[in-house]
């Protein structure tokens, strides 16, 4: 690309935020990688310890753009959670990423009652209920945030085998950094986190996992590259070249043998500052369910540069959108629903940049969810863990106990 082709900067320094998940790997390799200061950015990755803290960072004006969970500028935007703020995002950081995981007590009576995780993640959750229904167990679970994939594909988890999250579970939000002690301490049953959250509660022998994003949502968006939208309008050039680089980071890391690397750059104590071989298991690809059993082969366990990962679905957002107005009781009318969805993930954006790249990206906005597959086509047909409820469907009440 010919760098004096894009517009002057507006801003040179920025201050980013992400949490001390594996899939902050795009923000911080291209620091390491030397992108952002290859388009001119003098970039302060600022760690912080929980989601809620993150965005409130964001809206004050503490940061510039964020890692961020990909429902998230949706639910500001439309006000959930007492604030309401214009968010935006133009650029997609990861796909999947996250995974359930119990307590190995829990796991152990799950597998009597027939749970094979590694297998169907439908199982577990077959397992679960009977656990539930032949105990009259009160379990908790955890999610990371309200309005996150983390909540949503743990409640899509429970009603597959007819579990109402609201009446036969409790649900609460606990910060990525707090789970497995939870867990080991008996706060909680359970938890639906990002790497490397789950593979420390494996190795160390607390917990086991039931099942992966991977089961649930094949390739569904989990983080995007967000910003307030009076930022991006003062700051359009700015952003744009803050994009550019984060996305050559991610295309360094769609290559496999790329990843021990990376493993080794996020352990610094200046980025995640935790043990490498807790990063490696979802980095690699050989995922541990238990620590007892042999890895599994995911290697789409993260995605960040290949299928298009990058690309801000609009779809993905009206399902988000859907998922959100259904936890708070509201019924958002369609006009509201498509403004905020066509504010909020900036598909133009994206384009932009792909475009200066010279990286094909589909020319449409909207897609069935279902469908979002590797390559991008117009004809895939997704693979989305089919022993489990679609996930267009209500993940909110199973209405099927008594």
């Amino acid at each position: 690309m010919d760098l004096s082709r894009l517009p002057p900067l507006e801003q040179r320094s920025l201050s980013i935020g992400y949490l001390r998940l594996t899939d902050a790997a795009p923000l911080v390799m291209a620091k390491e990688l030397r992108l952002y200061e290859k388009y001119g950015l003098d970039v302060t990755l600022q760690r912080e310890v929980s989601w809620a803290n993150l965005r409130d960072r964001l809206i004050t004006g503490d940061l510039d753009a964020a890692q961020m969970l990909a429902p998230l500028p949706l639910a500001t935007s439309l006000g959930a959670g007492g604030l309401r703020a214009e968010i935006l995002s133009g650029l997609a950081l990861s796909l999947n990423g996250n995974a359930i995981t119990v307590s190995t007590s829990l796991s152990s009576e799950l597998r009597k009652r027939g749970a094979q995780p590694e297998l169907s993640a439908r199982s577990s959750a077959t397992a679960l209920r009977q656990y539930i229904e032949e105990e009259g167990a009160q379990l908790t679970f955890a999610a990371v945030h309200s309005f996150s994939c983390h909540t949503f594909l743990l409640r899509s988890w429970l009603v597959s085998a007819g579990i109402d999250p609201d009446r036969d579970v409790r649900v609460i939000v606990l910060p990525p950094e707090q789970m497995v002690d939870s867990l080991s301490r008996g706060i909680i049953d359970g938890y639906c986190v990002g790497e490397p959250w789950n593979s420390i509660a494996v190795q160390h022998g607390v917990g086991e996992v039931q099942a992966t994003a991977c089961q649930l949502w094949h390739k569904g968006i989990e983080k995007v590259l967000a910003v307030m939208a009076g930022w991006h309008q003062r700051h359009p050039a700015t952003h744009l070249r803050l994009r550019l680089a984060v996305m050559e980071a991610s295309l360094w890391l769609a290559h496999p043998d790329r990843r021990l690397a990376c493993a080794k750059v996020l352990a610094r104590p200046e980025y995640l500052d935790m043990p490498e071989q807790q990063l490696l298991p979802s980095l690699s690809g050989r995922f541990a369910f238990s620590r007892n059993r042999p890895p599994q082969h995911l290697p789409d366990f993260h995605v960040f540069g290949r299928y298009q990962a990058g690309f801000p679905w609009r779809s993905s957002g009206d399902w988000f959108l859907q998922q959100i107005g259904d936890l708070l009781g509201k019924s958002l009318d369609a006009d509201t629903s498509q403004s905020i969805v066509q504010q909020s993930y900036r598909t133009d954006l994206y384009r932009e940049a792909a475009r200066m790249l010279q990286l094909p990206c589909p020319q449409r906005d909207y897609q069935t969810v279902r469908q979002q597959n590797a390559p991008w086509s117009p004809n895939n047909s997704g693979d989305w863990g089919t022993d489990l409820v679609p996930l267009h469907a209500n993940v909110h009440r199973s209405g099927s106990r008594a």
